[in-house]
């Protein structure tokens, strides 16, 4: 599949309809459950809670309000921030195979998580998870820094390392714990969206649109480094405090998701990749796309992990049962650009 080469107004109206048809997945997604709810009820729920005027049936209210919206949003927002981070970090290392949790972040994260649930410490799971999936970051970075530089193969190879020690971590907690503790640990480490409300929505909604904004707002940047570290020298680029506050933000809304909704793999890494052949390489352009469709990719993933069955689906299965066919196409298709061909 040949990648379309539009002109500057086109990829506008391309990120504009894709904003569109996200606002419609939004209702659609709301609207479709166990207990279906028509459109034109979402649309009183939503109205009366920002306008006032008619109260709707109270079973509406609840189903609507307290419990699809912040699901669906915070499901929106958690897409978008992987799928972000996965286009700024393929940019930044300039390897279409890497995806957000290649430093570390998610093995960090799942540590926190279990620390929590297996010892009482005096904060959340999601606020350990946080904590340490920023550290994992922080630790690969110290680890691959040499003479005031970061070679980017060393900053890879660090967070595996640290990626497999937090793993063998999680796995000595799942030994120890209680069968409780285990199921707990167990549905974190698989993903989901079932426990969502406001408070957790809350949290997205000011943490997430702020790192997407800042990350576009360097896109420019990244176009340039994209080209090569030497040549964005050249043209006046801090190369290694732009890869750094790349690096960092991205980390920062990928720790903030996957403290909430758990690990959710494969968003980061082939959202980027559909979005590039729909738009092209530019990452003004991309990284706004790449959000609008990783929004849309999870709330249709968890609108599948809810309604399929009778019971739900961890969304972090249904995520790597739609990516792994993917990645497969992706290696088959077009491993000469990925590895140079035989």
């Amino acid at each position: 599949m040949e990648r379309v080469d539009f002109n500057y107004r086109n990829k506008i109206f391309t990120v504009i309809f894709a904003g569109i048809l996200l606002f419609f997945t939004v209702i659609f997604s709301i609207s479709v459950g166990v207990y279906e709810i028509p459109f034109f009820e979402v649309f009183n729920v939503i109205r009366y809670h920002l306008l006032g005027g008619e109260v709707p049936p109270e079973i509406y209210n609840a189903i609507v309000w307290d419990i699809r919206i912040p699901r669906v949003l915070a499901g929106m927002l958690i897409g978008m921030a992987l799928a972000t981070s996965g286009a700024t970090y393929q940019g930044v290392f300039r390897n279409p195979l890497v995806s957000p949790f290649i430093l570390g972040v998610s093995s960090g994260a799942a540590f926190g998580a279990a620390l929590s649930i297996v010892f009482p410490i005096p904060y959340s799971a999601q606020l350990s998870a946080f904590i340490f999936g920023m550290v994992a970051v922080f630790c690969a970075y110290s680890i691959a820094k040499v003479r005031g530089k970061t070679p980017l193969v060393t900053l890879l190879l660090a967070g595996v390392v640290l990626g497999s020690l937090f793993d063998a971590l999680v796995s000595i907690f799942q030994y120890i714990a209680t069968e409780a503790q285990l199921k707990a640990i167990v549905f974190w480490l698989m993903g989901g969206l079932y426990h969502i409300d406001w408070s957790h929505l809350q949290i997205l909604a000011f943490s997430i649109p702020l790192g997407i904004l800042l990350l576009m707002a360097y896109s420019w940047k990244l176009n340039i480094l994209s080209l090569g570290e030497e040549e964005a020298r050249s043209l006046g680029i801090n190369t290694e405090r732009l890869k750094i506050l790349l690096i960092t933000v991205a980390t920062f809304i990928t720790s903030i998701s996957v403290s909430v909704a758990g690990i959710i793999g494969w968003v980061g890494l082939m959202i980027p990749h559909a979005a590039r052949l729909i738009i092209g390489p530019d990452h003004r352009f991309l990284i706004p796309l790449s959000a609008i469709m990783g929004g849309i990719f999870l709330i249709l993933c968890d609108t599948i992990a809810r309604t399929l069955t009778t019971g739900e689906i961890p969304l972090g299965i249904v995520t790597s049962l739609l990516g792994t066919p993917y990645l497969i196409y992706l290696l088959r298709s077009r491993k000469d650009q990925f590895f140079g061909g035989e």
